[in-house]
């Protein structure tokens, strides 16, 4: 097993890692900004290093100081979450040309997956079912670029090959207006993701975003651990999450499980990640592969009973995966919300101190979060302060226990995005299951 880990993130995931690698007797280094030092895994590590200012180019991003430390705490690994570098190659690959491990998938296989244009290629190899599309990115060809969106039919979406949280992407409904929008999200993506490659896709009008989980250990075997429905969104940001998807057979599941973890094996994938769909009319079709964990992992956690955190450590320190699919049963039903420090109507965000706070609790609640009474939010990150998750025999019982656990949170001193929460919960076509990516944002008016 890893003997010391370097934990290259903050807030509750930091502590989520913190937490897995106590169970596995794994030393651990917190990396903090000086704004993060009274942050609750900061404080429970068994080694703590300031590695630079608020700003996260000067501390979560610089490179340099993460590797630093690991060096003089004489750590073995380094993990990194999710968000900040988790996804950078450049960083994985600097990790393990510094002599650590990094606890993802290398570089190779990031870069990879991390191009949309490449990752569709290799998922069509794998046999993974994908949008309609141009087949690579777009050339200047004007009279080209029109005759492939008449093939794939109006509407199409216009998509940043290096794109990701929601920008880098156009709509188009009719060929007059395809050009120009082409030039739009090429200088957009260029911006952005210094890369101006652009692809083009079918569009789903009404589409649920499902995902499914994966592990694999780069030694030949990989499972999948089920599906996610993620269709509560807002400007592309999930706002709820739950397992297993609404309306999803066990056929279903299987079937695009084994392609998942096929895909894999075909690319020599390492760690945990998760493969993400849209979904519409019984048919999936794949837009992109995380490779990381994701924040909605426990729901996962939930209706499994794997720890998926505790994975990574284990494929990291060079053990086979500690299941095998046939091990792996959907139990349950299991939800998240995600806690913001934020206005509930404008979603400003909504820094400051937390003067009084009460977790819910409970049969089958789980409190995933870092903020205690007395804890000051910071302005300089994502304003996620917490992941409220509930479990059931069954989606009804998992709605009320949420239901319940939203009305006994208690987080004074900031606003939050509790009342939101609430109000989807309590919602008929919520309940119901089934609504699709666009439901929230129509039902706020922002559509």
């Amino acid at each position: 097993m890893l003997d010391k880990v370097v934990i290259a993130n903050r807030g509750e995931i930091a502590l989520r890692i913190l937490r897995a690698c106590r169970e596995l007797g794994i030393k651990t280094v917190a990396v903090h900004s000086t704004a993060d030092k009274d942050l609750k895994h900061v404080l429970l590590a068994d080694e703590a290093i300031c590695i630079g200012k608020p700003s996260a180019l000067e501390s979560y991003l610089n490179v340099p100081s993460i590797i630093a430390a690991a060096e003089v705490t004489d750590a073995v690994a380094i993990h990194p979450g999710y968000g900040f570098l988790a996804e950078n190659a450049d960083f994985a690959d600097q990790v393990e040309e510094s002599g650590f491990i990094f606890i993802g998938p290398t570089g190779d296989v990031i870069r990879l997956m991390g191009d949309k244009v490449s990752a569709i290629e290799a998922m069509k190899k794998a046999g993974v079912p994908t949008v309609p599309g141009s087949d690579g990115t777009l050339g200047e060809d004007a009279d080209k670029n029109k005759q492939i969106a008449k093939r794939i039919g109006y509407p199409v979406i216009l998509k940043a090959s290096g794109g990701g949280g929601g920008r880098g992407m156009r709509v188009v409904r009719k060929e007059e207006d395809l050009l120009e929008q082409i030039a739009l999200t090429k200088s957009e993506a260029g911006t952005f993701f210094n890369n101006p490659d652009v692809y083009m896709e079918k569009y789903l009008e009404n589409p649920r975003h499902i995902e499914v989980q994966v592990l694999a250990d780069g030694q030949g075997n990989a499972v999948h651990l089920g599906e996610r429905d993620c269709s509560m969104q807002r400007r592309h940001q999930k706002v709820v999450e739950e397992a297993p998807a609404p309306g999803i057979t066990e056929e279903m599941r299987k079937f695009i499980g084994e392609r998942c973890a096929r895909a894999c094996i075909d690319i020599n994938y390492r760690g945990a990640g998760t493969f993400e769909f849209l979904y519409e009319n019984g048919e999936f079709y794949f837009i992109e592969m995380n490779t990381r964990i994701q924040v909605e992992h426990p729901v996962t956690e939930m209706v499994t009973g794997v720890d998926l955190i505790k994975e990574q450590l284990r494929i990291a320190a060079g053990q086979p995966l500690s299941v095998t699919q046939d091990e792996i049963k959907i139990r349950g039903h299991a939800i998240e919300c995600r806690i913001n420090a934020e206005d509930p109507v404008t979603f400003m965000p909504s820094p400051g101190e937390i003067t009084r706070f009460h977790p819910p609790g409970g049969m089958g609640i789980r409190w995933d979060s870092h903020i205690y009474a007395g804890y000051k939010v910071p302005p300089h990150y994502d304003s996620m302060v917490g992941k409220l998750i509930t479990y059931g025999e069954n989606r009804g019982i998992a709605i009320a226990r949420m239901q319940n656990a939203l009305n006994e949170l208690v987080v004074d001193g900031i606003k939050t995005n509790t009342p939101l929460q609430q109000t989807i919960m309590d919602d008929e076509n919520f309940q119901n299951g089934g609504a699709n990516i666009h439901y929230l944002e129509k039902k706020l008016g922002l559509q």
